[in-house]
């Protein structure tokens, strides 16, 4: 590499960081200041940058990216032009990322380098923004949010005057400009962090999720009866069914389903709450919308639809005679769909779970609707077949040995 000062290399951002709280560290980028695009090539870094310089190290494969500056020129997060010099400093590089604990960079030789103070807020388990520049991505109020998610078990709290700043940002209109896909890209990776619901609370304190989720945001402050729900707030309730999935399960998708299965609850109308009669059907169509508008992939939506759809069906199983169990399965697709059925299941314990003073309580629902669901994969369609029963004559059939073996199950159940 051939320049007038020699390269310095600098690894940043979150390796840095999770080093320092002694996390595993799981993607190395690093800074490179004093060099440019020719000289990189010609040291063998492989470009990916589209916006902007990047290039991949060609042993680790590790990403490099020229140290930028970068200037607003319109609202949303493509509103920006960036700007890569050889002049450019490390410090300036640091100064337009979102949070002090991010902006830390370490030298080759291991020194660190943290002009804006990011291991004071690392000890004191702050998220606070770096400069006001912060205010022109409306992103950074998703990741600070998803961030609040991941370190909420460590004790970390958004700084009151960066959740001021994300609040002017949302009166601003900034937040109207993020695009369906990177709002949902953000969501994904919040639900699979350790708090997720801390994601959603973050977003409402600074009133981002009354533009981003409307549905959700109206769940707050809307009643239940308080003899099934002691904790009697739907967004509460929510919350708490969001934790109890992620109790439960690490999928993302059981997590995504727990969240958005009582979204009909919030255009329940006033003159009957606390009671929410009706709720599962409005609550799949709005599933439904929601899934549309930000381009859920379909294995999330397919499962969110059916929560929300069933999960009252499933709460009063064990109150169903056999047909009604049978019906149940089918309406699930339970037989040809098991894995997805037991997924189902579990989103429905943890929406019993997820109130209050329920939260380790048992869920003899789901071992029922397992046993029925293993009683019924016992029966040999082409047992019926053989017997000589064709066309409609045949799922008729089907379905009067799979009542008759529920039926059985029903009476061992109770006996």
């Amino acid at each position: 590499m051939t320049t007038q000062q020699k390269p310095q290399f600098y690894l940043v951002g979150g390796a840095v960081r999770d080093q320092l709280l002694g996390r595993a560290v799981k993607d190395r980028d690093y800074v490179v200041v004093g060099a440019d695009p020719e000289s990189m090539l010609k040291a063998g870094f492989r470009p990916v940058g589209k916006d902007f310089p990047v290039f991949l190290h060609p042993e680790t494969q590790d990403e490099y990216a020229l140290a930028r500056t970068e200037r607003k020129t319109a609202k949303g997060y493509h509103g920006f032009q960036f700007h890569t010099d050889t002049s450019v400093t490390l410090e300036q590089d640091l100064a337009r990322r979102d949070l002090t604990i991010n902006a830390i960079a370490q030298a080759e030789n291991g020194d660190i380098i943290d002009p804006y103070h990011g291991q004071d807020d690392l000890a004191h388990k702050v998220l606070r923004h770096v400069s006001d520049a912060f205010a022109e991505d409306p992103v950074r109020i998703l990741r600070v949010a998803r961030f609040a998610a991941r370190y909420a078990p460590l004790g970390f709290n958004v700084a009151p005057e960066t959740l001021q700043l994300m609040r002017s940002m949302v009166d601003n209109g900034e937040v109207d400009a993020l695009v369906p896909e990177r709002v949902w890209q953000e969501m994904e990776d919040a639900l699979g962090e350790a708090q997720p619901a801390r994601f959603i609370e973050v977003l409402r304190e600074c009133g981002a999720l009354a533009i981003i989720f409307p549905a959700l945001d109206r769940l707050f402050g809307v009643p239940q009866n308080p003899e099934f729900h002691p904790e009697v707030d739907c967004g509460i309730h929510t919350l708490m069914v969001l934790q109890a999935a992620c109790s439960l399960s690490s999928d993302p998708k059981i997590r995504f389903a727990a969240l958005v299965h009582d979204l009909g609850k919030g255009l329940t109308p006033a003159d009957i709450l606390p009671a929410h009669t009706g709720h599962e059907p409005l609550s799949k169509q709005l599933v439904t919308a929601w899934c549309q508008h930000y381009r859920i992939p379909n294995h999330y939506q397919q499962l969110a639809e059916l929560v929300a759809e069933f999960h009252g069906q499933i709460h009063k199983s064990r109150l169903l005679n056999a047909a009604e169990l049978v019906q149940l399965l089918v309406n699930t697709d339970a037989l040809r769909r098991p894995e997805r059925f037991e997924a189902l299941l579990l989103t429905c314990e943890a929406d019993s779970r997820g109130r209050l003073g329920f939260e380790q309580a048992p869920y003899p629902q789901r071992t029922l609707l397992q046993q029925a669901l293993t009683v019924c994969q016992q029966i040999n369609v082409q047992d019926i077949i053989r017997q000589g029963f064709k066309g409609e004559a045949i799922r008729q059939q089907l379905y009067q040995h799979y009542e008759h073996a529920l039926a059985a199950l029903i009476v061992e159940q109770n006996s």
